[in-house]
């Protein structure tokens, strides 16, 4: 298996640049420069001596002074000599053997093993790097059957998402207008009973589809690709209170905000982020007109949005519930819905790469939801 190359190490520093094989080289010069150094200085002192005509006793214990420290240079010669196999051929070899390996699994060959036989700690760090190579191995192609899967998926997906949005849309449609020419025609013939279950019949088609619509706009924003730019979030909260225009109307709501950011993201998406969290603080109002203030703060290289209402507000128990599909925590004939907008809303955010949330200090009295957006590349 060859998949793409590791990137380029970085380039070592310091005294690291140097390769410790002429680390070796370098010390085994100086060694051996010290070595004959002292050969020489040794040959010196013992030819001044006999230079002197000792005694006879004195000139004999020279000459075996002479011999021992021959014998010693001998062995220092030759544990030398052996050192410096022994570290060749234990120890930079097999360096040179795990490195070429190491730089042909980085190249993109991940499934060449890792062994060298010796040191035994070079032979066990071997037998560690290959197993974890086997192990990321396993585990990228586990992902990539799953990414298969998963395409396989989203194909399914996509083709559900048209069968929903024409071939299911259409037979509703009929359910609700056929019932609705139902009553109209044979309206005086239909006791109260039938015309209320005409109703539940038309109403329940229409909830039909407003939740197939809702569900089509919540798959597509996982499967939104290259539509994000650079953006005017404040064209855009302008651009969702034109679309709710008459709701704010009818409630008396009023709707402030801050100086806007640009930020990177979907413009569609956005719109319909505002445009869902104003409806819900219009939606769950109290007994006073709806006020909501859209405000923004710089947090490092995110900006930080706040929804801020005077509404019934949300316990903050419900924090997590409330952003799940289908989660309602009032009856439908209260506040009419899917119980799929916040999801919606979490969703849009973590595709743009934030987080929202529940602000927990907004319990009581109003709601406040903050969310997170990265701020655009010419942001400073």
């Amino acid at each position: 298996m060859s998949i793409h190359p590791l990137p380029p190490p970085k380039a070592p520093t310091g005294l690291g640049r140097l390769p410790v094989a002429r680390w070796f080289v370098l010390i085994g010069v100086l060694a051996g420069v010290t070595f004959a150094a002292g050969v020489a200085i040794v040959m010196t002192l013992s030819t001044r001596a006999e230079a002197l005509h000792p005694p006879p006793e004195l000139a004999a214990q020279l000459d075996r002074l002479n011999a021992a420290l021959i014998v010693v240079f001998a062995l220092l010669l030759a544990l030398g000599v052996g050192l410096a196999a022994m570290v060749r051929y234990a120890v930079l070899k097999p360096i040179d053997q795990l490195t070429a390996q190491v730089r042909t699994v980085a190249g993109g060959d991940f499934d060449h093993d890792l062994h060298v036989d010796r040191p035994a700690e070079l032979a066990e760090l071997s037998s560690h790097i290959d197993s974890m190579r086997a192990r990321i191995v396993s585990a990228w192609r586990v992902a990539t059957d799953q990414t298969e899967e998963l395409r396989r998926s989203n194909g399914e997906l996509e083709q559900f998402a048209y069968v929903a949005s024409h071939d299911l849309q259409e037979p509703l449609r009929k359910v609700a207008s056929f019932t609705q020419m139902l009553e109209q025609r044979y309206g005086p013939q239909l006791d109260e009973r039938a015309r209320q279950y005409i109703h539940y019949a038309v109403d329940g088609a229409k909830r039909m589809q407003l939740l197939i619509n809702d569900l089509l706009d919540f798959s597509r924003v996982g499967r939104v690709t290259g539509e994000k730019g650079e953006v005017d979030s404040g064209a855009l909260l302008e651009r969702a209170l034109e679309n709710l225009s008459a709701t704010l109307e009818d409630a008396e709501a009023t709707v402030t905000h801050d100086e806007l950011p640009r930020i990177n993201g979907n413009e569609l998406q956005l719109t319909q982020l505002f445009q869902n969290l104003i409806e819900n603080a219009v939606k769950f109002r109290s007994e006073e007109p709806p006020r909501v203030h859209i405000g923004v703060r710089r947090d490092g290289d995110r900006w930080e949005f706040s929804c801020s209402d005077n509404g019934i507000g949300v316990e903050h128990k419900y924090a997590d519930r409330i952003f799940l599909i289908f989660q309602r925590l009032h009856p439908r004939d209260v506040y009419p819905g899917t119980g799929i907008g916040l999801a919606l809303c979490r969703k849009i955010v973590e595709y743009h790469g934030g987080q929202l949330w529940l602000d927990g200090d907004s319990d009581g009295h109003g709601a406040t939801f903050r969310w997170t957006i990265p701020a655009s590349g010419g942001e400073g």
